[in-house]
């Protein structure tokens, strides 16, 4: 009796053992899809139009995090992706943003730029150096030496490098001016499914020039905003100039490219068919129209119900090629959301508070002058919430920089709008506290500026001498952004916490057994254990 006893132990240990293991199979393929200003509250409040198998099969078959936080300021695509795919922050990633600013050469330059490489089906040359530690894709390559196939798509350069990272077959965006698919010759790949598909007179470069966005349903569907009272159908002409496809990539038709053109190489390339994982990054496009002056639209309605018909299209491919069993899928948002509403002004019993950047750089070089002398300018520019000083004006006069940051950040404080500032020897060399931590992670020496400006909630930022800059207002207010896990086995369940972009590529890197990239401190989600 004993030892049938004993014999049914080890049978049932056996099986659990197997079981957990069956659970923990390494994925054949991961799909990491980055959707550009994606919002929680949208997903719930547009749900009504969605079908059963797209944003809403994650939703009830994913693991789901309510939220995820981007601990550093003024995040954008850029900075939140390579934040995503490193694991780290924009003081070890380096990428503070799609552009920078050169204070040696008071220019605004693009940060992957790379003059090194040409562009294939583009004039852009850049590459993904610009990256400072690895990536969840870069360590992918490392561990299979690099038997694992890397492809990224996305409608913007620096997207789809960071991405693919420094290692990748290639990184795909469409160029801003042709409407085809892009690459650089730093990857020595260009797949013949997407040289074939700029080669058609059905792709994108086609189908959006001189193309007019209007509703996928009837207008009286979409009403997930009831206050909004115009229900008039919208068309959107996106033209036939060099505007045209840059107007384009911020419809759904950009989406809809990105998800067709990424299938085919899914399928032609074999991706997850091999021993060795395989890598396949999308992003898509979920912020507003720049034509639509409210943020409560039907437009926006419309692009999530198009998103969720690609989001079901790529899912039910990926069941029927690959098996989700066999594939990781995370999704994920970039953390912000740039607002078209500009402030309600109709009533002009309510004061429109502004925070003009271009006098407030004008009067802080006149007071600076006043102390240093006026032989030169000392602010070299106002840019992205940071003043810039010049640096080399104040080593040949043998200033302190520590003094002339404390006493430019005094003069600043006190403008009307300015909630405070802080200096970058504060953030280096400062006592600890959250907020300067804050700052910190946005914080790189080579990019970052001398001040950091805090705006009070409300107030609109405007620059009068910009013709190129977009007004825009402060708001505090947590944009709800989810994250998702799916497929691979993994159970379904809502986590209701807040979890943090760094903890993203551990959790990635973990599961498929490979080593967290060079700069990710965080472990793995528990949940994912």
């Amino acid at each position: 009796m004993i030892r049938i006893i004993t014999s049914l132990a080890t049978v049932f240990a056996i099986t659990s053992v197997q079981a957990q293991t069956s659970v923990r199979e390494t994925p054949k393929l991961v799909i990491g899809i980055t959707i550009d200003q994606l919002r929680g509250d949208y997903l719930e409040l547009f749900q009504n139009n969605f079908s059963e198998r797209g944003f809403k099969r994650l939703l009830n078959e994913g693991l789901v995090y309510q939220n995820i936080k981007f601990d550093f300021p003024y995040p954008d695509d850029a900075s939140a992706i390579a934040t995503i795919y490193t694991g780290a922050t924009p003081f070890y990633h380096g990428i503070v943003g799609d552009k920078k600013y050169l204070a040696a050469k008071e220019q605004e330059v693009f940060t992957f730029s790379d003059p090194a490489y040409l562009g294939n089906y583009t004039d852009d040359r850049v590459s993904p150096l610009a990256l400072k530690t690895s990536t969840i894709t870069d360590e992918l390559k490392l561990a299979t030496k690099g038997t694992s196939d890397v492809y990224s798509f996305a409608p913007r350069i620096s997207q789809a490098l960071i991405t693919a990272g420094s290692r990748g077959n290639a990184a795909y965006w469409i160029d801003d001016y042709s409407g085809k698919w892009a690459s650089t010759t730093y990857y020595k790949n260009f797949y013949w499914t997407v040289d074939q598909e700029n080669r058609s007179n059905s792709g994108f470069s086609v189908r959006a020039w001189d193309m007019r966005w209007t509703p996928l349903l009837n207008i009286m569907d979409y009403k997930a905003f009831p206050y909004a009272e115009d229900k008039a159908p919208f068309s959107h002409h996106t033209g036939a100039d060099k505007a045209t496809y840059l107007l384009a990539k911020q419809t759904p038709v950009v989406n809809e490219n990105v998800s067709a053109t990424a299938l085919k190489a899914l399928v032609k390339a074999e991706l997850g068919k091999r021993t060795a994982p395989d890598f396949l990054s999308l992003t898509f496009y979920a912020g507003n129209y720049p034509d639509v002056k409210t943020d409560y639209s039907c437009e926006i309605q419309d692009a999530y119900i198009r998103l969720d018909r690609e989001i079901e299209k790529l899912l039910d491919e990926v069941e029927k090629t690959t098996g989700l069993g066999n594939v990781l899928i995370f999704v994920s948002s970039t953390g912000y959301y740039n607002s078209n509403d500009t402030g309600y002004t109709e009533d002009r019993n309510i004061p429109e508070n502004k925070f003009y950047v271009n006098r407030c750089e004008a009067l802080l070089n006149m007071y600076l002058m006043a102390i240093y002398g006026r032989d030169n300018k000392w602010v070299n520019k106002i840019y992205n919430g940071q003043v810039y000083l010049n640096r080399e004006l104040i080593r040949q006069k043998q200033i302190s920089l520590q003094t002339i940051q404390d006493k430019a950040a005094e003069f600043v404080s006190e403008f009307t709008g300015v909630q405070e500032v802080y200096t970058s020897y504060q953030i280096q060399h400062g006592q600890w506290n959250p907020v300067m931590e804050y700052y910190k992670n946005g914080y790189t020496k080579e990019t970052s500026g001398d001040l950091f400006i805090e705006l009070q909630p409300g107030y609109k930022i405007v620059n009068e001498q910009d013709a190129s800059f977009k007004e825009k207002q402060v708001r505090n207010n947590a944009v709800v952004c989810p994250v998702i896990f799916f497929g691979n086995n993994i159970k379904a369940e809502r986590v209701k916490r807040t979890i943090k972009a760094t903890e993203i590529a551990p959790t990635v890197s973990y599961i498929m057994r490979i080593r967290s990239p060079n700069a990710a401190k965080e472990e793995t989600l528990p949940e994912l254990l």
